[in-house]
């Protein structure tokens, strides 16, 4: 009651009654009324759902909906508190001249006796704050007794309609007074130092909205009722002949205040001390107006820099860290009390009343939006945690206060309104860049898990539709951090376009496995966050690396957002390891229905994290498997690092057709929307390779031929069944004609695309069990040996691009 009961009450509420009549300042009062109990609902709520700690409105906001919007509006309440210490010391140093004025006694002159006295009585309180807590609350209980007395001795339809003057409207009327109903936090600001803040707040919050609302409406009527808008103050300004037009209060009680056409310095409208002269012992209104401007101006001395504490002490902005140090046993904040002094005596320094009361409305209209839209948004996202012991609240009530608050925010002021949403809107930019490493349960946490299985079980119920098609990739990694620029690569066309898991298999034993597992979850799912990789981390634990691969296959991703394209490394010390190994290694690519993908594993792991500059991705085209060839180059197009590449098509064809498959394919890629700078036909591709070359690529297979002409049949047939990775001579004399057109492959390669930031090439696949291990990956490596990074793909001849709109 103490905080609401501010300034205004005294010596603003009966020059609001002069300029809006009693009718519209006891609809201004409701106005005021509504917004605040709403948001001590709203307040009401959030302090019961759990313990309170200190930073009232701060902590109320930021830990139910996060720190971003907390620490926006942390700041601008506790500046907001800060300021209004100067409008409530103004309020004071007003009443404390206009007494000087009447002795005769001014200093220098009315503007800067404000501030002299404004700033004297600054560091009085000052001193009572840093005194602690229970000084402070000792002070207060003084004041409140001699304010009820004050506002007891006040005495109780011309002054019913408005007369507005001096350009004042409704809402600049409002405007100055909204700051008399904004003290409803002044207990949650000190929730850290209540015994019980849940049931204190609920209770002490909505019994003082209640008691200075009826307070204030009784003000505003009897002050209305008794005092006339213009006086001459003269006594003896009585009608001496009688006038023609007598139709005002005045004129009808035989006074002739007619000369106030030109100005007066009496009633309502003129004089802010007309409450003192109208009651039956007029320093008692002094003295009630001293505990009124006093008192808030202490609580809110105190309010700022407990919230300012609360809010450094979260580190959510680092620059202001040592602002969180306390003091004593009470961790008094005297750096916050020093910081809200210089604020308050700067604001001071303005010492019009009037100026400085929109300035607050504001900023505290800003706080009680977000403390209304924190009970909505808690209630829409249906935390379980969201259980308040305060029932009397509604989600749709406070949603409407929140919306109410935004209204008459630019009713009062909109470039004002629009100033405190750039404000906020930048401070909450700001916190979501930086992400504090922070975590409170909030109300955005849990809306967004809701809003995340509500889509996702609604996209279980659709079809796929190849105009959606996207690549959704489960790349086998290993730790995250073990091949980064497989990662890069991958996460370039699949950032803010498709999914991304980053597989890990564990082998070994399971118990030692399983506690790994639970720990390199958190550790490289925040590895990812840090590293701004847009990307899931799924471990599991295997026998060995295939059945590893099915597992994750089988399980990884949830309904339509499944990987659809595996992506693996390639293997690149494969001639030195055991064999059995690689065979492991080959079973990957035989076991799923997925699209495939096969990327070299690359030696400089920044590769794919700088831009790409302007140069080429070569795309060789050799079948058609359903498009994901061209595809994924055209996704690393849209992004900002290769946005400055260009496409080139190479394609298979015959000499004597070379310009009619051309405009083919230029046709087929302007009917698929993918921009290319150059196509390429290949006329000499099936051409025999060079010598020197098929003498390297036999001297690469040499260690893993069986040789079996050369030994006995059963000695050959045993051999084979217990290494079944070998390379018969059947084998090799069969596939002949696809060994070569791999090696003529990479002549071609070297040839034209040895410029390229990077190639993307058809994966040649064998059958299951038709080919054995060892040669497929001499295929691979006799084919992207020697050139820019490769890499190599498969789809499963499912159409992932359409003609159609």
């Amino acid at each position: 009651m103490l905080n609401i009961w501010g300034v205004m009450l005294f010596i603003r509420l009966s020059w609001i009654v002069g300029q809006a009549g009693i009718g519209l300042s006891v609809l201004v009062i409701g106005m005021a009324t509504v917004v605040t109990t709403i948001t001590g609902l709203s307040t009401s709520a959030i302090a019961t759902n759990g313990f309170v700690r200190g930073g009232g409105a701060y902590y109320l906001i930021s830990r139910s909906l996060g720190p971003e919007f907390g620490g926006a509006i942390g700041l601008i309440f506790a500046f907001a508190n800060a300021v209004a210490v100067a409008m409530y010391v103004v309020g004071f140093a007003e009443t404390v001249v206009e007494l000087l004025k009447e002795n005769g006694t001014l200093m220098v002159d009315e503007m800067n006796d404000i501030r002299i006295i404004g700033a004297i009585t600054v560091v009085i309180l000052l001193g009572i704050s840093v005194a602690g807590m229970e000084w402070e609350a000792k002070a207060q209980i003084v004041l409140l007794v001699i304010l009820i007395l004050a506002i007891g001795d006040f005495i109780f339809m011309e002054n019913f309609g408005p007369d507005f003057r001096q350009e004042e409207t409704f809402f600049s009327v409002f405007a100055i007074f909204f700051p008399a109903a904004t003290g409803i936090l002044a207990g949650a600001n000190i929730s850290g130092d209540l015994a019980d803040p849940q049931s204190a707040i609920p209770k002490g919050t909505l019994l003082a909205i209640l008691i200075t609302t009826l307070v204030y409406i009784g003000i505003a009527v009897s002050v209305g009722s008794c005092v006339v808008r213009d006086a001459t103050g003269n006594i003896n300004n009585t009608i001496v002949t009688e006038l023609t037009n007598c139709t005002t209060a005045a004129c009808k009680l035989n006074y002739d205040f007619s000369s106030c056409q030109a100005g007066c310095q009496y009633g309502l409208m003129n004089n802010f001390q007309v409450m003192s002269m109208v009651s039956g012992f007029a320093p008692l209104i002094s003295a009630g107006i001293f505990s009124a401007t006093l008192s808030s101006a202490l609580a809110s001395l105190v309010s700022a820099p407990k919230i300012f504490q609360a809010l450094c002490k979260d580190n959510i902005y680092p620059g202001f860290q040592m602002f969180a140090k306390g003091y004593g046993k009470n961790n008094e904040p005297l750096r916050g009390y020093l910081l809200t002094f210089l604020i308050a005596l700067g604001f001071i320094l303005i010492a019009e009343l009037n100026v400085i009361a929109p300035i607050i409305s504001n900023f505290f209209l800003a706080s009680y939006a977000l403390i209304n839209f924190s009970v909505f948004h808690a209630s829409l996202a249906k935390s379980p945690g969201w259980r308040p012991a305060f029932k009397y609240y509604n989600m749709w009530i406070s949603l409407v206060g929140a919306i109410l608050c935004c209204i008459v925010m630019f009713v009062i002021n909109w470039w004002a309104a629009l100033l405190t949403y750039v404000i906020v809107l930048g401070l909450y930019i700001y916190v979501t860049y930086k992400k504090p490493d922070v975590n409170w349960g909030s109300s955005t946490q849990a809306l967004t898990y809701l809003n995340a299985l509500q889509h996702s079980i609604r996209l279980s119920g659709v079809e796929d539709h190849v105009k959606n098609f996207r690549p959704q990739c489960l790349i086998m990694t290993g730790a995250p951090n073990a091949r980064p620029a497989l990662l890069h690569l991958v996460h370039a066309f699949t950032k803010n376009v498709g999914l991304m898991i980053c597989g890990h298999i564990h082998m070994g034993p399971r118990r030692q496995a399983m506690k790994e597992l639970s720990t390199d979850l958190a550790k490289y799912q925040r590895w990812l966050i840090k590293n701004k990789m847009k990307a899931f981390y799924a471990p599991v634990h295997a026998e060995d690396l295939r059945d590893g691969g099915q597992y994750l296959m089988q399980a990884a991703g949830l309904g339509r957002m499944r990987p659809n394209t595996l992506v693996v490394g390639f293997k690149k010390n494969w001639r030195q390891v055991d064999m059995r190994d690689v065979e492991t290694y080959i079973n990957l690519f035989h076991q799923s229905p997925l699209n495939l993908a096969d990327q070299r594993l690359l030696d400089a792991s920044t590769q794919f994290q700088k831009k790409q500059g302007k140069s080429n991705i070569d795309v060789w085209w050799l079948f058609d498997d359903g498009g994901l060839t061209l595809l994924i180059p055209y996704l690393l197009t849209t992004k900002k690092k290769w946005k400055d590449c260009k496409i080139r098509v190479f394609i298979g064809g015959k000499i004597n057709r070379i310009d009619h498959d051309r405009r083919a394919m230029a046709t087929l890629l302007s009917k698929f929307r993918i921009d290319f700078s150059d196509i390429m036909v290949l006329g000499d591709i099936n051409t025999k390779p060079k010598k020197e070359n098929i003498a390297g690529f036999e001297e690469m297979i040499e260690p893993f031929r069986l040789h079996e002409d050369d030994k006995e049949q059963e000695v050959a047939d045993k051999m084979k069944e217990d290494e079944p990775w070998r390379i018969t001579d059947n084998e090799l004399e069969l596939y002949k004609t696809k060994t070569y057109r791999q090696i003529r492959l990479n002549e071609l390669l070297k040839e034209h695309s040895s410029t390229a930031n990077i190639i993307v090439m058809s994966l040649p696949v064998a059958r299951k069990g038709a080919v054995s291990s060892a040669l497929y990956m001499a295929w691979l490596e006799a084919l992207s040996k020697d050139l820019p990074p490769i890499l190599l793909v498969r789809g499963n001849h499912q159409s992932v691009l359409t003609f159609y709109s």
